[in-house]
């Protein structure tokens, strides 16, 4: 984990991350972060590492910008000053994102927000299977309002499906296909370290149902492993302590890890020297699936 993102990503603890989509719902601690640039107490390139790392979160949400000929490798002084004025509240928070476009305007900043991410890879997906799409649009043309929003949710379901096959590495365990598309540790400003784990199950090897168990911290069928010591979850989207796969059926799982919560729980530790596993320990199958964690 690089330090300059550690120092400017302070995310919220939760299992699900929040999102910000417009200017005016920038959150307050980014402020910190301008304020702490523009008095020298972190460099340029940490300010810009850190408003990347903000824009592919979606924490951050920029209009999509093309970058002109004439780029730079220095921020000018107007945004250094606009970025000052902001945190102090003196300026919009729309005067503010419209200097990080011009940022992004002269090529210091070029990520892509996870949503153009997103985008960019449905388009690969839907592009090898475009029967998606044309089931998508037929939804959208039926009347009934609660008909039409079921039938629009089982094709997005498909559609994350594909997009978890076309981006993930596969592991397979017993009678389930595990989909890793990879993750992220984030640590938060108190020196916390947060792990949210998103990996697909499919049963692709059972005519029956089969059961996923997890119905506490200390009594889970799945941790994370470094070698050394085992970590249990802080929240996970296991309903009643279970998820039963159908043949053929797939389903995303959230397995998020961070503070202690007691019920057997472990504080999350990340170590950059260590490597992580995703542990499974099912009667019907066991792995380590690397987690490959930056």
């Amino acid at each position: 984990m690089n330090k300059p993102i550690t120092a400017i990503a302070a995310i919220i603890m939760t299992g699900l991350f929040a999102q910000y989509a417009t200017a005016e719902s920038i959150p307050d601690w980014i402020r910190n972060n301008a304020l702490w640039w523009s008095q020298g107490a972190i460099s340029q390139s940490d300010f810009v590492s850190g408003l990347q790392f903000l824009i592919q979160k979606n924490i951050l949400n920029v209009p999509a910008t093309q970058a002109s000929e004439n780029k730079s490798d220095q921020i000018p002084e107007w945004v250094k000053n606009n970025a000052a004025w902001w945190a102090e509240g003196k300026v919009t928070d729309t005067e503010f994102v419209n200097s990080v476009q011009y940022l992004m305007k002269i090529g210091l900043i070029t990520v892509q927000s996870s949503e153009s991410k997103t985008n960019n890879s449905m388009e690969k997906t839907t592009s090898t299977d475009s029967s998606l799409e044309a089931e998508l649009q037929a939804c959208q043309e039926i009347t009934k309002a609660y008909e039409r929003l079921k039938c629009e949710d089982e094709v997005k379901l498909k559609m994350k499906v594909a997009e978890y096959k076309v981006n993930s590495k596969i592991y397979q365990v017993g009678p389930i296909t595990f989909y890793y598309p990879g993750a992220e540790v984030e640590i938060m400003s108190s020196g916390q370290a947060n792990l949210n784990i998103k990996i697909l199950a499919e049963n692709t090897g059972s005519n029956e149902n089969v059961i996923l168990m997890c119905t506490g911290p200390s009594v889970c069928n799945y941790d994370v492993w470094n070698g050394e010591k085992a970590f249990k979850y802080s929240s996970t989207d296991f309903t009643s302590g279970q998820i039963a796969l159908n043949p053929g059926v797939a389903r995303e799982i959230n397995i998020f890890f961070g503070p202690n919560i007691g019920y057997g729980g472990t504080k999350f530790e990340y170590d950059s020297t260590k490597d992580y596993y995703f542990r499974i320990s099912e009667p019907w199958g066991s792995a380590e699936i690397p987690l490959e964690l930056k």
